[in-house]
């Protein structure tokens, strides 16, 4: 795999998770064009899980574009919590993807890691749909997935990758007292 393309995947997912810190609606088409380099690089390195997983974030990431729009009809979606069963329910969900993915691909594929792989798309997902929705909770997901995700890349020679998802764990950290500021309470 060329370096230069995870460089480039990881400069503009940087730039993508930062803006979303900062609640700014052009997370999403940064995060679209961060995630097809990241495609790539996964591809390249047997993270087929991964790979999967920036094709649901380019979908969702022109979903999300569209929903945080300045002018949308009823203003801009506030930030919110997530009720306690709700997010209970999505873990468990969440946990059951990881497992039944993580099976298929070691079944059929010559994957890496495929039910830590499957961990980090499992709850990524779950993650990029609370961001999507503007829920708080999104940076407790985060901050799972990057824990697990760091040494995952480092054992694949990923090593900026690996060095970026810390980086983003400390921005998770610092974006999750941020939008706690600005919770609406329903």
């Amino acid at each position: 795999m060329n370096p230069f393309w995870e460089v480039a995947a990881n400069a503009m997912n940087a730039v993508s998770v930062l803006l979303a810190a900062r609640n700014s609606v052009h997370t999403w088409w940064t995060g679209i064009v961060g995630c097809g380099l990241f495609g790539w690089v996964f591809f390249g390195t047997q993270l087929y899980a991964d790979v999967t997983l920036q094709v649901f974030f380019i979908v969702t990431s022109a979903i999300g574009w569209w929903r945080w729009r300045p002018g949308r009809s009823g203003g801009e979606l506030p930030v919110r919590r997530t009720a306690v069963r709700v997010m209970a329910g999505c873990l468990i969900v969440g946990v059951g993807v990881a497992a039944g993915y993580g099976a298929l691909l070691r079944k059929f594929t010559d994957a890496f890691a495929p039910f830590v792989d499957s961990f980090v798309l499992a709850f990524s997902v779950l993650a990029q749909l609370l961001l999507m929705a503007r829920r708080y909770e999104t940076w407790w997901c985060w901050l799972v997935v990057n824990t697990v995700a760091v040494p995952l890349f480092v054992s694949r020679g990923l090593h900026l990758t690996a060095a970026l998802y810390a980086v983003f764990w400390v921005n998770a950290f610092v974006a999750m007292m941020r939008w706690r500021r600005s919770v609406v309470v329903a």
